[in-house]
């Protein structure tokens, strides 16, 4: 190829170092600024990824109302208050303070974190200096701008004076038979404002004993203590007896108790109770608390129960069915239990009643009603509709099991219903705090086509439960069924000793799983890449694999593919064909008019595009005025220019262009 003009030596060319846009790009750092307006001044930051979190603090306390009653000056006497989170944010109780210094707080100390939808409390106390009325505010205050919430206080501070109560001044054991024992309690209670001392307890008269109490024995206020009394006779007849208990009670330093009972020779039932009385303590509203109680039948003979029932706001009693007989010397267990509707102090009985010699048989209950945090639950979705769903195939549904409440939600059990329906992912028992949630899974799982129905029934101790969640779905028949995107596979002419690649995708187009267990190929010159097996294939899942044909001589070649699965119409098969031919290599061979001028050699420059992005072919000086270019690839069009160099390395200018197109 002849490449018109002269190439003189016209000076230097002064070459600059091209930039890289990589570089450019790699300096620069993303930022975002922030801007802000309304604010003096104005204000820019850079986002670094920092997430706002916000939530409202708030808190309340219960009671907000506390009257101590009356307190003997010098005496103490506390009261509990309760702080329940009601916010949507942890919150700190930071202060509590009294506007009366005779009132204080004792066991908490500041600050007491509560989390959210839990509760902490206080012990508020007060302490009389002087006789008269006290009043006081209790305030609490919290962080992160909860309101400040107000407890008032009250108190009667009277002179500090013990006073003894008796439950009862006249003890009747009815009658009791001879070598058997009858028991009794009788409790003695210090109604006043300073600690009665009880400094002796004595008792007159045969066949009566007296225990549980060793004196001296000192009752603080509004305490008790529990005096047991028996009756064994050793003979028939009317027994007496008096107990005399000796206090510090400056009105009644002496009291007594008239004992009475009657030994008989006759055989009879007797009803004692272990315990004799029964105190629940601090039970939340909208909760319950049982305790067992068990009747002995200390008598000679059997005892026929006609009715247990009993008294009182929020308690009940269970666990016999009467009429029931308790035979001499057995027992039997009842079930007292205490389910407060309102905060506050509440009591009442069990009233046993049958032909003993005591009957009625009376135990006394006590308790005391708290705000209770109560726990909710939701469920999401409410029903589950799987659809269809191929028989021997699971179809899985994520269930969100939430606490809306502000209590602990405690489930304890989770059935399942109907034909193929199943759950996984719920160990039991499982605790869920307030505003939290947890996941399980509902399958399906139709062992033939036809409609199911069924439910998963959650119990909890959420006021609500137990929980149902419907479920329904419908079995269809499985197919498996593989489709290929393409039968036939054509690679055309291939140059020996060179491949080509073409992609093959099989997709499952069934409702069921397909194993595939083999993926072949024939033909000389066929091979596969990423067919690996075996493999599974879901409903709507592709496997996209290679098919390579490396010719190893000229000529036609057909092959195959081979798919075998589990499948209908297995094994599937793809046709191959393709052609192995010489590879044809080119060269341009580019020529040139000698410079005039007293040359060392002669540059050679190539570029696809005609004018511009030369690059230099050879290495040194080409000394001649031709030159081969065997680096060419085919369909490509090059374009060419040559410059001249001295003796002192100045080029000249670039030659006229010439093109080459290479087939």
């Amino acid at each position: 190829m002849l490449i018109g003009g002269t190439a003189g030596a016209k000076g230097m060319r002064a070459r600059r170092r091209p930039v890289s846009l990589r570089q450019v790009l790699n300096s620069i750092a993303l930022s975002a600024v922030v801007l802000c307006t309304g604010i003096l001044g104005g204000c820019a930051g850079i986002v670094s990824g920092a997430k706002s979190v916000t939530g409202q603090a708030a808190f309340q306390v219960s009671p907000t109302a506390v009257n101590f009653g009356k307190v003997g000056v010098g005496k103490q006497t506390t009261q509990t208050v309760a702080v329940a989170n009601t916010g949507t944010m942890p919150v700190s109780i930071t202060q509590a303070t009294m506007s009366n210094p005779q009132f204080s707080l004792t066991g908490v100390t500041l600050p007491l974190s509560v989390a959210t939808g839990q509760s902490g409390s206080f012990t508020v106390a007060v302490t009389p200096s002087a006789t008269g009325t006290l009043t006081g505010t209790l305030t609490v205050q919290g962080s992160d701008g909860a309101a400040p919430a107000v407890v008032n206080l009250s108190a009667t501070a009277v002179a500090a004076t013990p006073q003894i109560s008796l439950s009862s001044t006249s003890v009747q054991f009815g009658t009791i038979g001879i070598g058997s024992t009858g028991n009794m309690n009788l409790t003695v209670s210090n109604t006043g404002s300073a600690d009665l001392t009880v400094s002796a307890i004595s008792l007159t008269g045969a066949q009566f004993s007296v225990s549980g109490i060793t004196t001296p024995r000192t009752i603080v206020a509004g305490q008790s203590a529990v005096v047991g009394l028996s009756f064994q006779p050793t003979a028939a007849g009317a027994a007496a007896a008096t107990l005399s208990i000796t206090s510090n009670d400056p009105v009644n330093p002496t009291t007594t108790v008239a004992l009475a009972g009657t030994g008989s020779n006759a055989t009879f039932g007797q009803l004692q109770a272990n315990p004799a009385s029964v105190s629940f303590g601090s039970v939340g509203t909208g909760s319950n608390a049982t305790k067992s109680i068990i009747l002995s039948n200390t008598g000679t003979a059997a005892v026929q129960i006609s009715s247990i029932a009993a008294s009182g706001t929020g308690f009940t009693v269970n666990g016999i069915t009467v009429p029931f007989t308790l035979n001499a010397a057995a027992t039997a267990t009842i079930n007292a239990v205490f389910a407060p509707t309102a905060v506050g102090g509440a009591s009442g009985s069990v009233t046993v009643t049958s032909n003993a010699t005591n009957s009625p048989f009376t135990i006394s209950l006590t308790g005391t009603g708290a705000q209770s945090l109560q726990a909710a639950i939701s469920l999401t979705p409410s029903s589950v509709n799987f659809g269809s769903v191929a028989a021997g195939s699971t179809n899985s549904q994520t269930i969100r099991i939430g606490n809306t409440g502000t209590g602990v939600l405690t489930i304890t059990q989770a059935s399942v219903t109907g034909t193929g329906f199943s759950t996984t992912g719920l160990t039991l028992p499982l605790s869920i705090n307030p505003g939290l949630s947890s996941t399980f899974n509902a399958q399906y799982q139709p062992s033939a086509a036809g409609t199911a129905s069924g439910s998963i029934t959650i119990v909890s101790n959420a006021p609500t439960s137990p929980s149902a969640l419907a479920l329904t779905g419908n079995g269809v028949a499985a197919t498996q069924i593989l489709s290929l995107s393409t039968n036939t596979v054509t690679f055309g002419n291939v140059n020996t000793g060179a491949s080509s690649t073409l992609p093959v995708t099989v997709t499952n187009t069934g409702n069921s799983n397909v194993q595939i267990s083999q993926i072949a190929a024939s033909g000389v010159g066929y091979t596969l890449s990423g067919a690996g097996v075996p493999v599974t294939l879901t409903p709507s899942q592709s496997l996209t694999f290679s098919v390579i044909f490396s010719p190893t001589a000229t000529g036609s070649v057909s092959g195959s593919v081979t798919i075998t699965s589990n499948a209908t119409g297995s094994p599937s098969t793809i046709t191959l064909s393709g052609s192995g031919v010489v590879a044809v290599t080119h060269s341009v061979s580019l020529s040139w008019t000698a410079s005039t001028s007293t040359v060392n050699g002669y540059n050679v420059y190539r570029s696809t595009t005609s004018g511009a992005g030369y690059t230099k072919l050879n290495g040194g000086l080409v000394s001649l005025v031709n030159y081969t270019d065997s680096s060419v690839a085919n369909g490509t069009t090059y374009y060419y220019v040559t410059t001249a160099v001295d003796g002192s390395g100045l080029e000249s200018i670039n030659s006229n262009e010439a093109a080459a197109v290479i087939p």
